[in-house]
């Protein structure tokens, strides 16, 4: 096609592809994604009792600056395009979560969607998003997790499986008040038995929660890190220190390179579980 294109990360339930170039690189990009998507329907069909074939589904993000030109006066401008491309179009009403985008649902045939990215593709370049937009990002799909007996566990089915030593570590970390082990010394993993537990015989936490009493005093931790790996801690535009802040709880403070320093200044503020949990993900990046 001509079009660059990226897939964002895989470990989530939805991924986002960016499609960039002049617009016939875009159609011919979309047109193939269309067809392909077609394809996978027709042979998903072929092992199926259904009779009638589903139309082809993209959802397309959107700053929610550009939707209003989308939807037009009075809801003119997406009917001319249902009715010119006969494709289904649809704008979702909320923002995606911890984004200012917007989720523009279009389904027909692999030509009706072609012609509908087209239009879609005109009023955008017409009217350029206002303002900053922050893009959406999927999070990774999040099963229920289980702590028994300093184990973690994750729900399937009927039964609670052990869950990597990963969660239970971080588990563990939440628990204990002291601050993480260096890197270099092992951490003791809870003694976990592998065998699965029937759902009555847990307890079962919404999130991985530290199990501690009213929340103890805040308290601050620095640590110094080599300035080559800042990047991969802050991630492309501040996105992997956002994740652990959000998961961690704690605040956390980059300080700016100093002339002459190798290194950076990292300020961590919350409950000793909160830098645990911080220093953890941290040291994991």
């Amino acid at each position: 096609s001509g079009a660059r294109i990226n897939i964002s990360e895989g470990n989530c339930p939805e991924r986002i592809v960016t499609i960039t170039g002049p617009t016939d690189a875009i159609f011919k990009a979309f047109a193939m994604i269309a067809y392909k998507f077609e394809e996978d329907i027709t042979n998903s069909m072929s092992n199926s009792t259904a009779t009638s074939k589903p139309p082809v589904t993209l959802r397309l993000v959107v700053p929610a600056s550009q939707c209003g030109s989308l939807i037009g006066k009075g809801g003119s401008k997406i009917k001319e395009i249902r009715e010119s491309t006969g494709a289904q179009v649809q704008v979702a009403g909320d923002m995606l979560p911890n984004s200012t985008e917007r989720a523009v649902t279009i389904s027909g045939t692999p030509d009706a969607i072609i012609q509908c990215v087209k239009q879609i593709c005109v009023v955008m370049l017409e009217s350029p998003p206002k303002g900053a937009t922050i893009p959406y990002r999927p999070k990774p799909a999040s099963t229920p997790v289980i702590f028994a007996g300093g184990q973690a566990y994750t729900i399937q089915g009927q039964y609670a499986i052990p869950h990597p030593d990963q969660l239970t570590k971080l588990h563990q970390l939440a628990m204990q008040q002291t601050p993480f082990t260096p890197l270099g010394q092992t951490t003791p993993a809870f003694p976990g038995t592998s065998t699965t537990l029937p759902l009555q015989a847990v307890t079962v936490f919404p999130c991985i929660c530290p199990g501690l009493d009213a929340s103890p005093p805040a308290s601050t931790h620095e640590l110094t890190i080599p300035n080559d790996l800042i990047g991969c801690i802050i991630g492309r535009q501040g996105t992997k220190i956002n994740e652990i802040r959000q998961m961690s709880g704690a605040q956390i403070k980059i300080a700016n390179a100093t002339e002459g320093s190798s290194e950076r200044q990292i300020t961590i503020t919350g409950t000793p579980a909160n830098i645990s949990l911080a220093q953890y993900l941290i040291n994991a990046r």
